[in-house]
C-alpha cells in the first residue's frame, strides 16, 4: 500500500501478508511512526522548546539544589544532580507528547487523516504509528538532557547500561504520554485543546517526590505520590543512576510505565472510535 501527504514524502510499503495482500501490522506501525516523525521534524519549534526548557531546569535545579544531598536522609554522599535529572526527562515527556498530538491534528484538520481511514490500515496502527513516534522524540530529547547532564558531571553509578535504561524508560513513558495527546487531537480536532491537553499531566510532575525522596514527604502529597505512577517512573530511574541494579524498583517501574501506556491507548482507541462514528 502507499500512503501520500503532502506534508510528507511519499512511503512505499512492500512487505506485505500473503493471506489478504495488506501490509503487515510492523510495517503499517513502522510506515506511520516515521511519517510522523518526518512531519513533526520539519517543524523544530515543536521539539526545541522542550529540550530548552528541560535543560533550563536541569541547570537551575542542580544549581540551587546542588547541595541539598547532604542534608537529606537517603542522599547523603550521593549526587543531587543524578536525583534531579529523571525529573527534566518527565518534563520533556510533556513537549515529545504534544509534538505527536499537535502531527496528528494537523492531519486531521488537512482532511488527510479522514483519507487515511478509508485506506485497509489497521486502526492499531494509526494510533500506536504516532504514539511511538512520540516515544522517540522523548528518546532524542533525553539524550540531549543525559548529556548535558554528563558534562555538568553526571556520573551514573550503572554506567552505560544504566543510561541505555534510562533512555529506555523514557521511551516507555512517552508512549504513554502521547496517548493521552493523541486521544485529545482525536476527540477535540483541534490544535489548541490538544496543547492544553498535554498539561493535564504536567501536575503529575510535582505530585510526587520531585525534589526529596518519597520518604520524606508527608501528609496528603505523600499519599498522591504512592499512586502517581510518575513516582516509581523516576524512582526506577534514579536508582539507575545513584544505587545500581535493584530488580523489584525496576520492576516497579516498569509495571507504572506498561499501565499507563495501557491506559493511555485505550483512551486514545476510544477517542478514535468517537471520531469515525462522528463521520
Amino acid at each position: 500500500m502507499s500512503v501520500i501527504s503532502k506534508a510528507a514524502p511519499i512511503v512505499t510499503v512492500n512487505s506485505t501478508d500473503d493471506r489478504s495482500g495488506r501490509a503487515s501490522l510492523l510495517t503499517q506501525v513502522s510506515t506511520m511512526t516515521w511519517r510522523t516523525l518526518v512531519t513533526t521534524f520539519r517543524t523544530p519549534a515543536a521539539v526545541i522548546p522542550g529540550i530548552a526548557i528541560s535543560a533550563f531546569f536541569l541547570l537551575v535545579y542542580n544549581a540551587s539544589l546542588g547541595n541539598a544531598s547532604n542534608f537529606l536522609p537517603g542522599l547523603a554522599g550521593k549526587s543531587y544532580l543524578a536525583f534531579i535529572l529523571p525529573v527534566s526527562v518527565v518534563s520533556s515527556a510533556l513537549s515529545g507528547a504534544g509534538a505527536a498530538g499537535q502531527a496528528l491534528v494537523r492531519d486531521i484538520e488537512s482532511g488527510y487523516f479522514d483519507k487515511l481511514l478509508l485506506t485497509p490500515i489497521s486502526r492499531g496502527a494509526l494510533l500506536l504509528g504516532t504514539m511511538i513516534a512520540g516515544a522517540i522524540i522523548l528518546g532524542l530529547q533525553t539524550i540531549v538532557v543525559i548529556v548535558i547532564g554528563l558534562f555538568m558531571g553526571l556520573e551514573p553509578e550503572t554506567g552505560v547500561l544504566g543510561v541505555l535504561a534510562v533512555l529506555g524508560f523514557a521511551l516507555l513513558l512517552g508512549t504513554g504520554f502521547s496517548g493521552f495527546t493523541v486521544g485529545i487531537a482525536l476527540r477535540s480536532g483541534n490544535a489548541a485543546a490538544t496543547q492544553g491537553g498535554s498539561f493535564l499531566f504536567f501536575p503529575l510532575t510535582f505530585l510526587t517526590a520531585t525534589f526529596v525522596p518519597v520518604d520524606l514527604l508527608s501528609g496528603w502529597i505523600k499519599t498522591a505520590a504512592q499512586f502517581n505512577p510518575i513516582t516509581y517512573v523516576l524512582e526506577s530511574m534514579r536508582s539507575l543512576l545513584l544505587t545500581g541494579w535493584e530488580g523489584e524498583v525496576l520492576l516497579r517501574g516498569f509495571v507504572a510505565c506498561a499501565i499507563l501506556g495501557v491506559l493511555m491507548f485505550t483512551f486514545a482507541l476510544t477517542g478514535l472510535r468517537t471520531r469515525t462514528r462522528r463521520r
